[in-house]
């Protein structure tokens, strides 16, 4: 049985080492990851172009829905071509009309006019057709669709994953993403056949900044900031392959 290919989301280039040398296959690199997963700098994304496999960029220009405006949009597109100039391996993408469809007009200019591979986002998760929803990622040319299943965590999302993958009929790869770790990843894998793994393995950072004068003027919260931690991957990467093993 081949090896489940595992995404670490990450916000930082010292994530995205971290789950790099940890066992993370493919890194989906984000802005503000509080926030859900915003575009990443320019900065950012040519700094990981360094890593030592694939990096996938988001391409998210705000908080919130997916359903953009038209400023959105070439925002979005110009963003892809930053992707591209820094050497990226792909995009992950999404974007809805206001009937919770995928707004395929936009999405199909999007994914024409780039080489790079795409990854359709948990935008996906809001719609109210899973089947055509996956019918539709198909014919986009998206290279696989991140899901938790409809819900706020994969582990609870389980019969909505399954029927996901049982659409794509091995057309297309499902990911699962959201709350997945190594004490779940194996019901994950078990119960729903999904082809990849997501998630951030992160944890909060040491509150070092407690009272400083950036917390004080409100510049930075006093807890909640959150890192990729490496032990956290590890762990994840080894739940996977004993899974892998024990199904061979």
């Amino acid at each position: 049985m081949r090896r489940i290919p595992l995404e670490v989301c990450v916000d930082t280039i010292e994530g995205a080492w971290t789950a790099a040398e940890n066992g993370a296959d493919r890194i989906e690199l984000c802005a503000a990851l509080s926030e859900g997963g915003l575009t990443p700098s320019s900065g950012l994304m040519a700094a990981a172009s360094g890593l030592p496999i694939p990096v996938y960029a988001m391409i998210r220009p705000h908080a919130g829905g997916f359903s953009y405006s038209d400023a959105d949009k070439t925002l979005m597109l110009r963003d892809i071509q930053a992707a591209e100039q820094a050497g990226l391996a792909g995009i992950v993408i999404g974007a809805l009309t206001g009937e919770y469809e995928l707004d395929r007009a936009f999405l199909a200019t999007a994914l024409s006019g780039t080489c790079l591979p795409a990854t359709l986002h948990r935008a996906f998760d809001t719609l109210r057709d899973i089947a055509k929803g996956v019918s539709q990622a198909l014919e986009l040319g998206f290279e696989r669709i991140l899901t938790s299943g409809q819900a706020g965590r994969a582990d609870q999302g389980l019969e909505v994953l399954a029927s996901t993958v049982r659409h794509a009929s091995g057309r297309i790869p499902v990911m699962a993403g959201s709350g997945v770790s190594s004490a779940n990843a194996a019901h994950i894998l078990r119960h729903t056949s999904v082809n990849e793994l997501h998630a951030s393995c992160s944890s909060p950072a040491e509150a070092d900044n407690a009272d400083t004068p950036e917390t004080r003027l409100g510049l930075v919260p006093p807890s909640g900031i959150r890192k990729t931690n490496s032990a956290l991957v590890r762990e994840l990467r080894g739940a996977m392959d004993q899974f892998t093993e024990a199904a061979a």
